[in-house]
């Protein structure tokens, strides 16, 4: 490769701005890709020639495990990466084709990276076998189109549709053993104001936790410009156990909460909560800061308290439900999901968000309203997009320059057909 492939760093990285930042890190991604397909190339070649007699190393492997400084375990994948994408030759000299050819097609631009090429030769390995090679290429072709803008998610539902399509009877269902039941809980508050949560459960019930939670954990789509989830999965994890507390807690049957979200008693003045700037307090339980209050506050029972000067409550207004169970039974109906573009997460797993809050002036209807994850309701309300609601009634979200310097109005397609 020339250096001509490689991108133009300032010489004065600080000084560069966010577009400039943005631009530079798809770039540098897309060098890397390319330059790793190409990688795979050479290892395929030297793999076709005997890594035995072109080097004296017993594989191809061990022979790049020394070279470049990695472990067997390290280079195995890479190895194996490379013979699945590209054309190799048996002693005999007669070519063996490459399982993935149409994915290191898209990967040798640059468009995918390991990641999803590994999740993509995973779900053909995983293919039924009785199937015919054209039906084969047929679904590896699916499946590479899909990569370069689809997360793990994406491709492991095209997964399950193409299992749906090429083997409809399924596999063999089998029942488990339940074991005798046994559960502990230990919840205790920390000094530094976190909680530890530990636990002893049976194998039924750990095995339907780790089923919900893992549910609730996997990693968020790559989105439409290649950012990918960078959680840990200890911190998936957690994040997942405050999702199903969510959910619990918006049951109607649920004792004290009565399917309300979140109670929060506002202990600043409006000024202070549209500003940003002061606490709140969530249910007695902590403080929050007032830009908290502000997402908490989307959808929720609300109680304004309206303090002294001494700290002391002078008033506490009425309970009030901003977001109507009808109005949130028609925001599913309409979003069908997460509203931002690319998010897949269920009615059951958002917000109402308001588009102009409430404690600036916007009112609780329809226009002003729109259904957001978690994830991306911290994100309308912290980051540069923005939302709206177009003139059909539908939501659409706006990049931010450094995503997209024309700020094309963006939608979520995967809720609706």
């Amino acid at each position: 490769m020339s250096e001509t492939f490689l991108p133009e760093l300032p010489q004065e990285l600080w000084r560069a701005g966010k577009l400039e930042l943005a631009h530079g890190v798809q770039h540098a991604l897309q060098v890397i890709r390319i330059a790793t397909a190409c990688l795979g190339r050479f290892l395929a070649e030297i793999e076709s020639r005997g890594a035995k007699d072109l080097y004296g190393h017993g594989s191809t492997a061990s022979w790049l495990a020394e070279i470049a400084g990695l472990s067997r375990g390290e280079a195995g994948p890479i190895v194996k990466r490379a013979i699945a994408l590209n054309p190799t030759r048996a002693l005999d000299g007669t070519e063996v084709p490459p399982v993935a050819p149409a994915t290191a097609a898209v990967a040798a631009l640059g468009l995918v990276g390991d990641e999803r090429i590994d999740q993509i030769l995973e779900i053909l390995k995983n293919l039924p076998a009785e199937i015919s090679a054209e039906d084969r290429a047929g679904a590896e072709q699916i499946l590479a189109n899909l990569a370069p803008n689809a997360g793990p998610r994406q491709l492991a539902k095209a997964e399950a549709n193409l299992q749906d399509l090429l083997n409809p009877d399924g596999n063999e269902p089998k029942d488990p053993e339940p074991k005798e039941p046994r559960r502990e809980i230990t919840l205790e508050r920390r000094k530094d104001g976190f909680w530890k949560l530990t636990g002893l459960l049976d194998d039924e019930t750990g095995a339907r936790t780790a089923a919900a939670l893992e549910a609730h954990a996997q990693p968020r789509p790559v989105d439409e410009f290649g950012q990918a989830d960078l959680r840990m999965k200890c911190e998936r994890m957690g994040d997942a156990w405050a999702e199903l507390l969510d959910l619990a807690i918006a049951c109607p049957d649920q004792p004290g909460t009565s399917g309300y979200r979140t109670l929060v008693h506002v202990t600043v003045g409006l000024e202070e909560l549209k500003s940003g700037l002061g606490t709140a307090c969530l249910d007695f339980v902590g403080t929050m800061s007032a830009r908290e209050a502000r997402l908490a506050a989307c959808d929720c029972l609300m109680v304004p308290v309206v303090m002294g000067a001494s700290g002391e409550p002078l008033d506490m207004g009425r309970l009030r439900r901003f977001v109507t169970p009808g109005q949130r039974r028609a925001l599913n109906i309409r979003d069908g999901g997460c509203a931002f573009p690319g998010c897949h997460r269920k009615p059951k797993n958002c917000h109402a968000h308001h588009i102009e809050h409430w404690a600036d002036g916007g009112p609780t209807d329809l226009r002003n309203l729109v259904l957001l994850c978690g994830f991306h309701h911290r994100l309308i309300h912290h980051g540069d997009w923005e939302v709206r609601v177009a003139a059909d009634g539908l939501p659409e979200f706006i990049p931010p320059q450094y995503r997209d310097p024309l700020r094309k109005p963006r939608r979520n397609t995967l809720h609706h057909v």
